[in-house]
């Protein structure tokens, strides 16, 4: 009968031991408990982020019905399809109809051709359609009349227009319109419809999504080619509609409804994705469109990218973690040895022991694992399915010692000799850990990862790499320490000759371990996060190589030289780009049945030195470098796929390809897979180099400007493109009807900023922080076990040394020499660990999610060399200062009178 009296004396007796192995129980289940809440909230911050950025349009569903004509039942067609807008929703998947934040019905008639005494007064050729909304009065203005209501039978349909529609058509309150039919001319077609302009309005907000619908009420619909008509809209009466189609006219409906983050659970983004696929398929005869899905997907890639990372961080971190209570559990029973010895002394067997372990381990266990969950659980955010793991975890932390008791128990002989062997059994079982550790690296490399789940291979490849280089280090460092110690016998003192002799008698295993692991980990955080944001600068700088970008239709060519006057700005240089090109044979332009090219000009000594000047990691290729006024085809380098399709056709010495018009001749002189300034996936493009451009008669016009300077405006230089645009509409022999859009600037601050933001980006930001943080204070915590586990042997051979006459100089000397190996060999195994990992799981990790595509290369940090550096003196320090902290509480003086080990 196991007494509790008895086994909680034990437990205070020894409290500092158990209140480290509750502490470590703690932070093992909050860590479980916690960190999902802390992931999912900033996934779900993400998301909402990475929904607010996409356009609200693309967040409706849209359920819509053709023109159908109505049947001879009686009633309000209108009327009856309004009230379908809550069946539609009710038949939504649960998980879609919890984001749903608005809705809307709209009745229309198709567009057709309205005439009328003031639209031919313009000569305006207009096709007029007739909606029904519920909501509009409320969501919009009158500027002028009323809102139209249901005419008396017989009488025109009133209808109401936006003030901007009614201006550019020439219309007005009071206008007089027939509307011819929807549907061609026929004698059975429904008869016209005349129509009377009664209101216009304005909204009161024109980004309400109630304006939303197509084609638009608040603007009109500018005809695609000559000949063809305007397309505008007007509001009726829902009354008004039901007659028309007493009349026979078809009347189209639409149900559109707004989602939103607010309904959306992170943890439910895949059943939102398959919802929405789920409603494409059943749409019981009507046709829906929606657009949300495709951003849902981005941002799951995203998200399964950065579980990805996660999993691998949380591998080091537990498994550290798991170390370092098998550290604790060893301390506690090397402490109690003697009690241990003398319960089998008095005939007691080796499960006593391990009972007694077992019992106060439950003792202390389940209350420090417990508390730890519950602590977790008040961290906000949505909690993960992670009960079972902290119930397993909280299990294992309470076995740890009671098998550490039996462990010990088998124990015996020295283990502080430097020439001692080790078994054949433990040399086998380490050669299979090491062959282990490499068949899953390449087994990891060759069969990739599935998105979305946690792969056991992959949390457990870091953690056997670790453990692997760990037992490599443990084998080979005690040989360089050999020969130090031999040099070191012959020099003058005795602090080297001990340091050294004693730092290859250590018991190392677990502890190097521990600490290798828990380096690592902070390593591959520290390195992933460096080669990350060095991929972010060059997507970047692949969108803007330069300070600042402005994109526009056809810019005068005098505009750079406006740029150039701008406060900030040292130099402006054209860009040309032109998509849809056609490659020819020759001049007169014969064709050569390839496909469409992307063109792209650019001056190459301006663009590096404005890449050169900006601090933009780019290297310009040396075909764009040619000088003017060569002879010959223009040196182009040209996408891979392109150049093979042009070598099959026998054009590798000389294609010919179109801008603006102009057929430039080019020749094949580099490839490369992408380029500056073109989209991330464009696969076939053509650049040339601008300064080298043969003498046209039409030069080719600028279509953007790369600008380089400090503190640059972004308004005045939109204002010198939209200049810059306006001058080259007018200032030919013709000019244009309308004015052109406006410019777009792009800076290479804000590009960057956006590369960085948004998505989840901050689940992957706060997954380094915390692995670089919790690996680096782990490892120092081991680092502590490791200085107290051999505390009391050390205390001891001090307290002869002191007795011979070292001074405490040499004892801080001597405790120096003797950590400095371990310390120093951990923490540079660990950094080596940590950097090889980027390297090895960067194909499967699918970084590049972060890098808006741009593959993400691992690459040797100089401040890595620092950090390391730095952190083995920090441990260095840590260790010393342990060691002189548990010297002083354990009185050297008493050592030797206390020791039992002498």
């Amino acid at each position: 009968m196991v007494s509790i009296g008895a086994v909680a004396r034990r437990v205070r007796a020894y409290g500092g031991q158990f209140l480290l192995l509750a502490t470590l129980t703690l932070v093992t289940t909050l860590v479980i408990s916690g960190v999902p809440r802390i992931v999912n909230g900033h996934a779900q911050e993400g998301l909402r982020t990475h929904l607010d950025a996409v356009p609200p349009q693309q967040r409706d569903v849209t359920y819509s019905t053709g023109p159908l004509v109505p049947t001879s039942e009686g009633g309000s067609p209108v009327a009856a399809r309004q009230g379908d807008l809550a069946t539609v929703e009710a038949g939504m998947p649960p998980v879609v109809r919890r984001m749903v934040e608005r809705r809307w019905f709209t009745a229309e008639t198709r567009p057709s051709r309205v005439v009328g005494p003031d639209l031919a007064a313009k000569n305006l050729l207009v096709d007029l359609g007739l909606r029904a909304v519920p909501g509009m009065e409320e969501a919009g203005t009158l500027v002028e009349g009323r809102w139209p209501a249901d005419a008396p039978k017989g009488q025109p349909v009133q209808v109401a227009l936006a003030s901007h529609v009614a201006r550019e058509l020439n219309l007005r309150v009071g206008s007089r319109l027939t509307l011819a039919a929807p549907g061609p001319v026929s004698p059975a077609a429904p008869p016209r419809a005349p129509v009377h302009v009664v209101g216009l309005f304005e909204p009161r907000d024109d980004s309400d999504g109630i304006w939303d619908g197509l084609p638009p009420l608040l603007r009109i619909g500018e005809p695609p080619w000559d000949g063809d008509p305007f397309i505008a809209v007007g509001v009726v009466d829902a009354g008004a509609l039901n007659r028309q189609a007493v009349a026979g006219w078809p009347l189209a409906f639409s149900w559109r409804y707004r989602l939103g983050a607010d309904g959306i659970d992170i943890r439910e983004l895949d059943q939102v994705i398959d919802g929405l696929q789920q409603m494409t398929r059943e749409a019981a005869g009507r046709d829906i469109v929606q657009g949300l899905d495709i951003p849902l997907r981005q941002f799951s890639a995203e998200v399964d990218s950065a579980r990805t990372v996660l999993g691998v961080i949380a591998a080091g971190v537990l498994a550290t973690l798991a170390g370092l209570v098998v550290l604790a559990a060893g301390l506690l029973v090397r402490r109690r040895r003697a009690e241990f010895t003398l319960l089998r002394a008095r005939g007691g067997a080796r499960t006593t022991s391990a009972g007694r372990s077992l019992a106060e381990a439950l003792l202390v266990v389940p209350p420090a694992a417990v508390l730890g969950w519950l602590v977790g659980g008040l961290v906000p955010g949505a909690p993960g399915e992670t009960r079972w793991y902290a119930l397993a975890a909280a299990v294992l932390v309470a076995a740890a010692l009671p098998v550490a008791t039996l462990a010990a128990s088998t124990g015996g002989g020295r283990r502080d000799l430097v020439r001692a062997r080790p078994s054949a059994r433990r040399l086998t079982v380490e050669a299979g850990l090491l062959v282990l550790a490499g068949l899953a690296v390449v087994l990891l490399r060759r069969r990739g990862l599935t998105p979305g789940e946690v792969d056991p291979l992959l949390v457990s490849v870091p953690v056997l790499l670790a453990v692997a280089a760990a037992l490599v280090a443990m084998r080979v460092y005690p040989w360089p320490l050999r020969l130090v110690s031999r040099l070191a016998a012959r020099a003058r003192g005795s602090v080297a000759f001990l340091g050294t002799a004693r730092a290859g008698r250590s018991v190392v295993a677990v502890p190097l371990v521990v600490v290798v692991l828990a380096i690592a980990t902070a390593a591959f955080c520290a390195v992933t996060a460096a080669a990350i944001e060095a991929s972010r600068d060059r997507a970047a700088s692949r969108v803007v190589p330069a300070d600042a970008l402005i994109l526009g239709e056809r810019i005068a060519a005098d505009t750079g030289a406006e740029l150039e006057r701008l406060p900030g700005v040292r130099a402006a240089s054209p860009v040309l780009r032109e998509a849809g090109q056609r490659l020819a044979k020759d001049a007169i332009g014969t064709e050569t049945r390839l496909g469409g090219v992307t063109v792209l000009m650019v001056d190459g000594p301006a663009l590096a030195r404005m890449a050169r000047e900006a601090d933009v990691d780019m290297t310009v290729p040396a075909a764009l470098l040619a000088p003017a006024g060569g002879t010959g085809p223009l040196p182009a380098v040209v996408s891979p796929t392109v150049a093979a399709e042009l070598a099959d056709a026998g054009l590798t010495g000389s294609a010919f390809v179109s801008a603006q018009g102009q057929r430039y001749e080019f020749r094949v002189a580099e490839r490369a897979e992408s380029f500056p300034l073109l989209r991330a996936d464009s696969a076939r493009f053509v650049v040339l180099p601008w300064q080298a451009l043969p003498r046209r008669d039409y030069a080719a016009v600028p279509t953007g400007f790369l600008v380089a300077g400090d503190d640059l405006d972004a308004e005045a230089l939109r204002r010198a493109g939209d200049a810059g645009q306006s001058r080259f509409q007018t200032g030919g022999t013709v000019a244009g009807r309308e004015p052109p859009r406006g410019v777009e600037v792009l800076t290479y601050a804000d590009t960057r900023r956006q590369v960085g933001e948004g998505g989840a980006n901050g689940v992957l930001a706060f997954g380094f922080t915390a692995g670089a943080a919790g690996g680096t204070a782990l490892g120092l915590l081991a680092i502590a076990f490791t200085v107290l586990a051999g505390a009391r042997e050390r205390g001891q051979v001090l307290s002869r040394l002191r007795t011979l006459g070292l001074s405490r100089r040499q004892w801080r000397g001597l405790l120096l020499v003797e950590l400095a190996p371990l310390v120093g060999v951990s923490v540079l195994t660990g950094a080596l660990v940590g950097t090889a990992l980027p390297l090895l799981l960067n194909p499967v990790l699918g970084l590049s999610a972060f890098t808006d595509g741009v593959q993400v290369r691992v690459a040797f940090e100089p401040g890595l060399v620092a950090a390391v550096v730095a952190l083995g003196a920090l441990a260095l320090g840590f260790a010393v200062a342990v060691e002189a902290l548990n010297n002083r509480r354990m009185r050297l003086g008493e050592v030797l009178r206390l020791g039992e080990e002498n």
